[in-house]
Parts: C-alpha cells; structure tokens; sequence
C-alpha cells in the first residue's frame, strides 16, 4: 500500500486528476481497504475536500461514510472524520459566506444541497438511530461532531427528524444528557441543538421539560451571571421560550414546580443602571418574554390566574414595577417592562389594588398611574411607548370596577384637587389636545374606564369642563360631540389623516359611553344638533378615508335607536327609524355600519388585547371596541328593520324573560343557599363522626379499664371476705370481755338488747332461707347424669356453701352469746337500783358510769361492724348461688351437646352396620360367581377366595 501511495504521489507526468476522480478514487480506497490506517487516511481526505467539492463528496461517498459510522465504532478518529465530513456537505452555513459574490440562482442551488443530503441521510430512520448512539460516546472528536450534524439535520429537515426522534427509544433523553455534560463547548451546541429539536412540537416539549429540562435551564443561567450573562444565558431563554410558549401542560408543570419564584433574582437591578450592554439588553428583553408567556391573554384564564398569584405572592410584581420606575433603564427594556407588567396585572384584583398603591420616586411622590399617562399624552415619547402604557392602563381597569371608579371619580367636581395632576386631568388633557394620537389614546383610555360599568356612565355624566372664560361650562358628552361637528376647524389645525384618527376615537367613546345606558342615550339625543350631524355624515358619499367614520356613526345612531327608552318625544325609537328611512334609507343604512367590520385593521385590532401598529396613523381600532361592533351590528339591523309591532312584541317577549331571568335568579340562590347549608351539614356529619369514633374508641379504653378493676375488686373482696371471717371470732371473744366489764343504764342496755334479738331473727331467716337452697343444690347435685362433666364444680361449690353455712351458724353462736352477756348485767343493773331505792342512795358511782359507757359504746361498734360482715356474707352467698345456677346451665349445656354426639354415634353406627352388610352380599356374590365358574369347568383360585375370607375376617374384627 505504501508503494501504491508512492506511485500515486510520485506521477508529475500526464493529465492531474479532476477533483470528481479524486474523490471516486478516495471513496474505493474508503470501501475496499482493509486496513483501519487506509481507511482513516481516505476518510481524512474526504473531509478536507467536503467543503470545496461539496456537491461530488456527498453525492459519491454519503453511503461510505454512513458504512464507516456502523462498522469502524472502535476508532473515534475514523468516526469523528466521517461525521465531519457530513457535516460539512449537510450544513449550509459556510456555504451561504462562499455564496454572497454569486448570483442568485447560484446560491439558491447551494442551499438546496443542504435540504437534499438531509433528506438522503434521514431517508431510513436507522440512521439518524446511529447518530444518536454515537451522543453516547464520550470522546470529544466524536460527540461535538455529532451534535453539530444533528443540528444542521434540524435546521434542514426540522418535522420529519422531529417524528423519527420521537419514536427513537432514549432519543430524548440522550439529546438532554448533552446538558450535564462537562464541556461547555458540548453543553452549548447542546443548547442549540434542543432548541431546534423543540421548535412547534407540543410533545416533544412535553418530554424534554419532564426530563428535569427547567431545573438543569435555571441552573445554567445561574452559573452564567443571569442577566449579566453572555451569549449561553441567551441560548437557555430561547430553549425555555420554545418549552412554555404554548404550551399549557409544561407552564403548569412550570408553575408548580416553584420555577417562577426562581425567575425573581433575574429582575434585581441595582441603582446605577448606566452602561447596558446589548447582551444584558436581550438578556433582560427575553427574560420578560418569559414572564409574558406564562401570563399571556391566550393562556387559559385558570392557568393566567394561578400564575398571576404566584408572580405577586413571590416578590416577581413588586421586582417589575421596581424597575418600571427606576431611572436609567434603555427604552426597549422599558417598554417591554410596561408590557410585561400589564399581563400580569390583567384581570387580577390583588395585583391591579398593588399596582395602583406603586409611587414613582419623585418629590412629591406620585401613582405610577399618573406617570404613566403622562408619557402617553407627551408627543415627544417613543411611539411603541405610549401604546405599552396604553395597554398598560387598558390591563389595569380589565374586570377592575374598583379601579374604574377610582379613574372616573378624578373627574367629578367634588374630587378635583388643584394642586396635584390625576389621571382624569391628563385624559381630558389628551382628549382635547392639538396631536391627534394623544386624542386617540385618551378616548380608548377613557372608554375602557366605562366597560361594562353602568355606574361610571352614569357618573361620568355629571363631569363639567370650563370652556373659555365668560361661557358656562359644557359636559364632557356635550363637548366630545362639538369636536366632532366641528369639523373643518379641526381639519385646519391637522392633517387629513389625523384628523380621522381624532374622530374614531372620540366616536369609539361615544359608542362605548352610550352603550346599554338609556340614561346616556337620553343626553346625547337632548342636544338638538347631534342626530342631524350623525343623519348627515351618514348619507353623504365621502371618499375611503371617510367611510370609516360614516361607520362609526352609523354604529352610534344605531345604539341610540336600540338603547332608547323613548323619554324623548321627538326621537323616540320609531321617529328615529322613520328619520333613517327618509333621510338614508334602510340598505344604505346597514350598508355603511358594515363598512366598520370590513376594514382591514378591523380585523388586526381584533387578534389579541396588546395594541401593536407598524405605524401611528394604522392607529385606528381597540380591541375590546371590536368586540362590541360585532356584539351590535346584528342587533342594530334587526332594530332597524323592525317595526312598531314587533317591537311591541319583542319588548312583552324581554319582559316575560326578565320574569323568568329573575325567577331562575332567585331559585339559584336559594340553590346556593340550599348548597352552603348541606356542604355545612355535611361538614357537622363529618365533624360529629369523627367525634362518635374518638368517643366509642374511648369508651372501649375505659370498659375494659372498668372490667379489669372488676376483676380486681372480686379478688380482693374475697380475700377480705376469707381475712374477715378469721378475724371476726377473734374480735367478738375481745367484745364479749369487755361487756362483762361494763355497767349500762338499764333504758340503754333494753333497747340494745331489743335490736339484737331483730338482728338474731333476722339472721336465723336468712340462714333457714340458704338452708333450703343448699338442701335444694345437693338433691341435685346426688342426682347423677350420664357423661356430665359438671361434677367436680358441683362438689367444689357445695364444699364452699359448707363453709359458708358453718360461717353463719358459728356467728349466730356468737350473736347467741353476745345476748347472754349483754343481759346478765342487765339482770345484775336492774338487782343494784332496786336495792339501792329504799336505801335513799340517789346517785352511782362515776367510775362505773364511764365503764358503763366506753362498754356500751365499744357494744355498739362491734355490733356495726358484725352487721356488715353479714351483709358481706350475704353478697357472697348471693354470688355463690349465681355460680351454681351457671354452672347448672353449663352442665344443661354440655348435657345437650353429649346427647348430640351420643345421636351422632349412634347414627354412624347405622351407617357401619349398612356397609357391614352391604360387603356380605358383595361376599356372598362373589361366591357364587366362583361356584358358577366351578361349575362351568373353569380354574379358580384358592387364594383369591382365601383373601376374601382374610378381608371378611378383619372386617368382623372391626365391627367387633
């Protein structure tokens, strides 16, 4: 092979080779060599003529290169020079650098090449498989180059690489790997190449944002100086643009993920604020794209809502209007700020209360209202400025009654203050001021301040404006509608376009200020000279620049036919259609108010809430103005159209609505009230519930603690029973020696004598009463039954109904002898005073009355305390006779269960004795079939017939 390259190298004579032929040359060495070195030097080759030869090295060695991606994987050389060199016949970006000499058709041609190797490459699918095997490896030379090829692929052929990708196992998953990956240069192609792969596909966004893509995203532009960062935090905000923009699923991911908190710190600009550089410009530009897009006006209204919330519970609001009033900050980051601000604002009660509590930091502070709509009605500001505070203002007051009320009161008489500027001076200031877009701006302003609110129509009415001096002072409806009939003193101030701009504003407020408020339709048809002036603008043929005035105005009559509640005699709503018919005609009528939905920038004004013109005079339509044309423009035809009678018919047909509207009002709240009432029901069931369990786990608890100190109590109740019987013999032989001692009164010692023969007969009752029990449990207990198991408890409690007969009788002995005791010095009391009477001794002695006393008192105790040793007795006998009637029903139980298994024995006796027989007659068969067999000549066995007697044999053991 060296000797090949040496005749190859050495050939100076003849015809040098085309470069056609040199790559042909090249692609057979890149096929038929076998050795590694051979293929890798050809490969080389290739690569450094891929740029040059672009058209002839992909058209002949695409295939070879492929081969040597699937078989050389060993070598990273080899394979970082084959997808270098498709990379540069697939890329068209050095191409279109060569190309700016040539013609166009030339170039065209070029860019055409990129587009036709991309589709040859990703025509089988298993080659874009390769190339995202070859992300895995972790060698330099391969894995740059490959990222860089898969992005020109995506760049060229972006949706059919999408589909091939999304269906490639891991094929996400590996492109997300390039993030972490260690080497910036890696990381950051890494960043381009996602942010191809996700433009316009809602499911691979989906995928790449749950591969933990925000928190790798935030990380890196962290770690890059967020905002102060170069040209990688740029990349990550357009990669995290492309992941939310649209896409509802990865915002909520976002949102709950706390990803917005983390957006906060982005937005911290310091005091000095001089010297930005482009790169922290658009930095700082595509970080407010970002915030925008979570809270766009074509996300979902829960989804803005939620996100809004989140903006102001973390600070990111409070950061916005920061640097909304800070000084020094370039135009474009402002304008984009006041943008950004409005979305977040938009439609949110919390955020729009904040926002107008915001001060400017001037002396003395003023609302950043105020200062905002001071830059609107200024000429000299920026155009794209004043639009950004115009939807500024126009997101504060959506769904904002509150801050609508707060805009209108400014104007009213009462609230004027002199010394400071308000929001109602700087709109009237704009509304009557010589530039005609600041005409424009404060009309919009102001008819958003009355959207959908009745009240501040009304309230507006009342506004008064001074004029000139020496006049009284006019309405602001009165004075809008002169400057719209004083036309050619307008038209000499300003130019012809402009001084349209100025009378679709003022008309557009008009018919927003009128619109469902009869009260404002009677004002404005009170001035004599407006239904002439509206008649005659309407029916004149104007040139293109005036029909949309004619329009306007049409729209405006029209709304004051349909909103009249004909207060006014001579324009009531049939006058005034009989004036249209007369004066315009009906066709010519509906034919002009059509001309409003037919201009062209009707249609851009109507796309999205943000007022975005290419230039000041395209400035013509508000957004919410067109929603309102095309709620009246139907409604308006049919008024007109309509005569009295149907009329008549249509106001009967709203009444009865109305009815039935309050109707179903009513019965809905009471819906409501019925629904809070069961919710708060349920909520007690619940609550009550919960309660009944906690009490019924608790009384569970305190039964078995009440069981276990029952148990306790019997035992030790026994044991003072056993311990009180031994002490009682004892203690009445003490009491007895100490009532021999004593000497009583007679009275005293006769009715203790008395209450211890009750207590003595009482006692003998009780005692006859158990002896007849115990008597009535031996006859039963001598009664003797077959297979009862009760016996040994049955003796056990007559034993201790033994014990406790002999208790009594030995306490009856001792309440016998206590008697005795107590009546011999009874006998011996009575024999000293009948003695000691006729003697004339009136007194005893001290000594033995206080004997006699202690004794009586201590009789008196021991006889409390043998009454309860009694009782005590007779609980326990009481218990006693409890267990034996237990255990009476446990021996009738077990009684009836043996007589059960006595049945069930018998029976399965039965059942043997059957089968007994049942296996003779088998026997006796089987012996006659062997006598036949005998008989017919044929052999039988005699151990068979020995076996069967063995078998027979131990059968009848067994039923022995």
């Amino acid at each position: 092979m060296n000797f090949f390259r040496g005749v190859m190298g050495g050939q100076t004579a003849g015809p040098q080779p085309t470069g056609a032929e040199t790559i042909q040359k090249l692609c057979d060495r890149v096929a038929s060599s076998t050795l590694l070195e051979d293929r890798r030097d050809a490969v080389r080759a290739l690569k450094s003529l891929s740029k040059k030869y672009r058209m002839e090295v992909g058209t002949q060695a695409m295939d070879h290169l492929i081969n040597i991606l699937q078989t050389d994987r060993s070598d990273s050389e080899i394979l970082g020079y084959a997808l270098d060199t498709l990379y540069n016949i697939i890329c068209n970006d050095e191409e279109e650098e060569q190309d700016e000499s040539e013609d166009e058709t030339a170039q065209k041609q070029a860019d055409d090449l990129g587009a036709k190797f991309t589709e040859a490459f990703i025509q089988e699918p298993e080659h874009t498989t390769l190339l995202l095997t070859m992300l895995e490896e972790f060698d330099f030379h391969v894995r740059w180059p490959a990222v860089k090829l898969l992005t020109a692929l995506l760049r060229n052929q972006c949706v059919q690489l999408q589909s091939i990708i999304l269906v490639s196992p891991m094929g996400v998953s590996r492109l997300m790997d390039l993030l972490a990956d260690s080497r910036e240069v890696i990381r950051n192609d890494g960043l381009l190449l996602l942010q191809q792969l996700t433009k316009g596909n809602a499911a691979i966004q989906k995928i790449v944002a749950f591969e933990n893509a925000f928190e790798r995203l935030l990380d890196i532009i962290t770690e890059e100086g967020s905002s102060d960062g170069g040209i990688v935090v740029e990349d990550c905000l357009l990669l995290l643009r492309n992941l939310l923009k649209n896409n509802s699923s990865n915002q909520n991911f976002f949102k709950e993920g706390s990803f917005i908190q983390r957006m906060r710190p982005w937005f911290e600009v310091g005091d000095d604020n001089s010297g930005w550089s482009a790169q922290k410009v658009t930095n700082l530009h595509l970080m407010l794209q970002l915030v925008r897009v979570m809270v766009s006006p074509v996300n979902s209204p829960g989804a803005t809502a939620s996100c809004q919330k989140s903006m102001y519970q973390c600070g990111l609001l409070q950061q916005l209007c920061t640097i909304l009033m800070a000084t020094g900050v370039p135009a474009d980051i402002l304008t984009e700020t006041i943008n950004t601000v409005s979305e977040v604002i938009r439609g949110s009660q919390v955020n729009q209360d904040y926002f107008a509590s915001v001060n400017a930091p001037s002396n003395p502070p003023r609302p950043a209202i105020v200062v905002l709509l001071m830059s609107m009605v200024n000429e000299r500001q920026p155009f794209v400025l004043r639009c950004a505070v115009l939807y500024c203002f126009q997101c504060f007051l959506y769904k904002n009654q509150k801050g609508q009320g707060e805009i209108v009161a400014t104007l009213l008489p009462s609230t004027i203050d002199a010394n400071s500027i308000s929001a109602g001076q700087l709109l009237c200031g704009g509304l009557f001021s010589a530039d005609s877009l600041s005409n424009w701006c404060a009309s919009v302003a102001l008819a958003h301040a009355l959207q959908d609110n009745l009240t501040q129509k009304e309230q507006l009415l009342r506004v008064q404006l001074a004029t000139s001096l020496g006049k009284p002072p006019v309405s602001l409806l009165q004075q809008c509608t002169n400057i719209l009939s004083q036309g050619d003193k307008i038209s000499r101030r300003v130019s012809k376009g402009s001084k349209v701009q100025t009378r679709v504003g003022l008309l557009m407020l008009l018919c927003t200020w009128i619109n469902n408020c009869p009260i404002a339709v009677t004002h404005f048809l009170h001035n004599q000279e407006n239904v002439p002036f509206l008649t005659a603008q309407i029916s004149e043929n104007l040139g293109e620049d005036e029909r949309l005035v004619q329009g306007l105005c049409a729209l405006l009559l029209g709304i004051c036919i349909y909103y009249n509640d004909n207060s006014l005699e001579n324009y009531t709503k049939e006058k005034l259609k009989q004036l249209i018919e007369k004066r315009i005609g009906k066709e010519n009528f509906v034919e002009k108010l059509g001309f409003v939905t037919k201009h062209e920038l009707y249609s851009r004004a109507a796309q999205k809430p943000q007022p975005v013109f290419p230039a000041p005079d395209q400035m013509l339509f508000d957004h919410e103005f067109t929603k309102l044309v095309k709620e009246l423009e139907g409604v308006i035809t049919k008024a007109v159209h309509k005569s009295s009678e149907d009329e008549k018919k249509e106001e009967e047909v709203k009444k009865t609505l109305e009815q039935h509207d309050n109707i179903v009002t009513q019965y809905k709240e009471l819906i409501r009230e019925q629904d809070a009432k069961i919710q708060e029901l349920k909520e007690q069931v619940s609550s009550m519930t919960t309660q009944t369990e906690q009490m019924q786990a608790t009384m569970a608890q305190q039964l078995s603690q009440i069981q276990q100190h029952k148990d306790q109590y019997n035992l030790l109740k026994l044991k003072l029973g056993k311990e009180n019987a031994s002490q009682g013999a004892n203690t009445l032989g003490d009491g007895s020696h100490v009532n021999g001692m004593q000497t009583e009164e007679p009275a005293q010692l006769r009715e203790e004598v008395e209450e211890l023969r009750r207590q003595h007969a009482l006692l003998q009752t009780q005692l006859r009463e158990k002896d007849a029990i115990i008597d009535s449990l031996r006859s039963e207990g001598s009664q003797p039954t077959e297979g009862a198991t009760g016996g040994p408890d049955k003796s056990e409690l007559l034993k201790e109904l033994e014990l406790l007969r002999s208790q009594v009788q030995s306490q009856a002995a001792e309440i016998s002898q206590l008697k005795t005791d107590n009546e011999s010095p009874l006998r011996g009391a009575e024999t000293e005073s009948s003695s000691a009477a006729p003697s004339g001794d009136s007194s005893l002695d001290a000594t033995k009355t206080a004997e006699l006393e202690s004794r009586l008192a201590a009789q008196t105790s021991e006889m409390e305390r043998l009454k309860e040793e009694v009782q005590v007795l007779t609980e326990g006998r009481a218990q006693l006779e409890q267990q034996a009637a237990s255990s009476t029903s446990s021996a009738a139980i077990l009684q009836t269960e043996m007589a059960k298994l006595e049945a069930d024995l018998l029976e399965s006796k039965k059942e043997q004795d059957d089968l007994l027989m049942l296996l003779a007659d088998q026997d006796q068969k089987i012996q006659n079939l062997k006598k036949r067999l005998k008989d017919l000549g044929e052999t039988v066995d005699d151990e068979d017939e020995l076996d069967t007697r063995d078998q027979t044999d131990e059968d009848d053991e067994d039923e022995d």
